[in-house]
């Protein structure tokens, strides 16, 4: 059925432990990365036939064949129809019910339920357990599911990065459907957060799957802001002509660089909750439909965004956590193929979130700390894959990642690290351990700003220090020295630097230190991982002439042009160049269904490449 119906010919890590525990009616947490195939964990057992006893109040009659489906818990609209696109073009019988339907849709749909002629049903949290949703679970009830998958399941916790209060009331279904399964899948979940899961929705010894957090095919760089638009435009200077999301921290900038990306030529569109709904959604579409590359968005945007060939994205300030990040970043690559996620921040960035989330009374203790893990990650000199996969509890087994700045050496060690970390030191004790990051920064600049000729700190001998040093190294040495804990922020909403114990040691002689300063990344493309993503050895002409086929039926059909392939799909027809419909089933990717309804297009595109017209 795999390769029948989706044209894989493999399974990935854990989905066939994730299958077994749907078929076996036992409850599980499916943890899987971005792209680790975590959906089909749950689409493929709802097309295996299962035999459940009619309903007793019919009389004692023996069992009915019948196969019932599968109810998927969803939490956007957009992903819903994206998914039930994407199976109903491979041939699969799948359907939603939300708010954007007419009586008329939904009726067919709870009539299609009825007659059994509907294997998946995604549904909102609100609808299944919101105000008046005790006549819809009965419904259901009537119409047989077998089991119930909640994506997106670490919205349910409060550890996590996107708690969602109707998330909390999932457990309520266990009471409804007793006897069906529930199955939790998420791609980022710490230890703790998988416990909160399993608790709140009263999981029964679940089978608890977690998958590596590492993406291969990810080249993951930081940079600690200095010019940010001659920043950006480097990392698009690596990827002309390909697709990327960019996120910032406001809507104000959003729109300025989305405007000023325009102004350069891109085809880039903003992307965030000011905007009319409309007007979001006309952008989303234009860029799942690939006429736009870029889209400038604030995290408001990219939650179920399954466009695959998304070959970049940048962060234009650092999130609130790394689970924020893991997620935002993972949109990158989905496909397998290289691609690079940028992370360009400031210390401001975490000031700015302290405020931002006092203000909205969510300051807690849980965001304070995903926020400090935030900032550890961005000042961090170490492998850049290592540090995420550590976060999240797997332990990092393999030598230098060969894809991240760190391991590509565009980190370069500061020969005289410990005398740059003692004048920092000295410096913060002169100030008195009153001023924060940016003030400090100014005086071993030598910039007499007025609040430094105002403090008297023009003065002292620590003033100029480091006035040979770029002010984004000097600030990222300060950093790396808070993350390397011989400085401490302290105070809110505005922290001061103070010394620790470690740095007044090692300001009086005890100890060294190292510092790094970043290098400038290469121009060329992005350099893969020996072990990870796909290579293309096909010809670039044909892949694009197939990419146009795509477009077409893509339009044809009005869906996004990745739900009738995957570029990987395109680049192994390219290198292959199959002949008959036989030929197309070997590649993967390639279903019967979509071999049926699109091998003619491909195959005509194929033997006609190269012949003049």
């Amino acid at each position: 059925m795999l390769h029948r119906v989706w044209g894989f010919s493999d399974f990935r890590p854990l989905q066939r432990e994730a299958m077994h525990a749907v078929l076996d009616g036992r409850d599980s947490v499916v943890v899987l990365p971005t792209g680790g195939g975590k959906s089909l964990c749950f689409q493929a057992p709802a097309l295996v036939d299962s035999t459940r006893p009619s309903d007793p109040a019919a009389g004692s009659r023996p069992p009915t064949a019948r196969r019932g489906f599968a109810l998927v818990v969803s939490p956007l609209i957009s992903l819903m129809k994206d998914q039930v696109d994407g199976l109903r073009v491979d041939g699969v019988d799948a359907a939603y019910l939300n708010s954007t339907q007419t009586s008329s849709e939904r009726d067919e749909v709870l009539a299609n339920l009825k007659a059994d002629r509907c294997r998946l049903l995604y549904v909102s949290p609100e609808r299944l357990v919101g105000e008046g949703s005790q006549a819809f679970r009965r419904l259901l009830r009537q119409c047989g599911v077998r089991f119930i998958a909640i994506d997106e399941a670490h919205c349910i916790s409060q550890w996590g990065h996107d708690f969602r209060p109707e998330y909390r009331q999932l457990g309520l279904v266990r009471e409804d459907f007793p006897e069906a399964s529930l199955h939790a899948f998420t791609a980022t979940a710490t230890e703790r957060v998988r416990h909160d899961i399993a608790t709140e929705l009263r999981l029964a010894d679940p089978l608890v799957l977690v998958g590596s957090f590492d993406r291969p095919n990810l080249t993951y760089r930081v940079l600690r802001r200095g010019s940010l638009r001659k920043q950006i435009q480097t990392v698009l200077g690596r990827h002309e002509g390909e697709s990327g999301i960019v996120y910032c921290g406001s809507r104000r900038e959003v729109e300025d660089l989305a405007e000023w990306l325009r102004s350069e030529g891109h085809e880039a569109l903003p992307y965030h909750a000011g905007l009319p709904d409309h007007v979001r959604a006309s952008h989303q579409e234009a860029f799942l439909q690939e006429r736009a590359d870029i889209v400038v968005a604030t995290v408001a945007f990219g939650m179920g965004i399954d466009r695959s060939n998304v070959r970049f994205v940048i962060h234009a300030s650092a999130p609130r956590s790394p689970e924020h990040y893991q997620q935002e970043a993972g949109r990158a690559g989905r496909d397998g193929l290289p691609a690079e996620c940028v992370l360009i921040y400031s210390g401001a960035d975490f000031v700015r979130w302290r405020q931002m989330l006092e203000q909205n009374g969510e300051y807690t203790e849980s965001a304070r700390l995903l926020l400090r893990d935030m900032e550890r990650y961005a000042a961090g000199t170490r492998c850049r894959h290592r540090a995420l996969v550590e976060y999240f509890g797997e332990p990092w087994t393999r030598g230098e990642c060969g894809a991240c700045d760190w391991c590509l050496r565009e980190l370069e060690a500061v020969s005289d690290a410990t005398t740059v970390a003692r004048k920092i030191l000295s410096c913060v004790a002169r100030v008195r351990q009153g001023f924060g990051l940016a003030h400090v920064a100014d005086v071993l600049l030598g910039r007499a700003s007025d609040r430094v000729v105002q403090c008297g700190h023009a003065e002292l001998t620590t003033f100029g220090l480091l006035k040979q040093e770029s002010p984004a190294a000097v600030r990222g040495y300060i950093e790396q020295l808070v993350a390397g804990g011989w400085l401490a922020r302290a105070g809110e909403p505005y922290p001061i630097l103070r010394l620790t114990g470690a740095g007044a040691a090692l300001l009086k002689g005890e100890g060294t230190c190292e510092l790094f300063r970043e290098l400038q990344p290469p121009k060329g493309r992005v350099r893969q991982r020996g072990d990870g993503g796909v290579s293309f050895d096909g010809d670039p002409g044909l892949f694009n002439a197939l990419r146009e086929v795509r477009a077409g039926l893509a339009r044809q059909r009005g869906v996004p042009p990745y739900v009738i392939f995957h570029d990987t799909t395109l680049k192994q027809m390219a290198e292959r160049r199959p002949t008959t419909l036989d030929d197309l089933h070997d590649i993967y990717g390639v279903g019967a269904k979509k071999a049926a309804d699109f091998g003619d297009a491909f195959l005509d595109a194929i033997r006609t490449w190269g012949r003049p017209e």
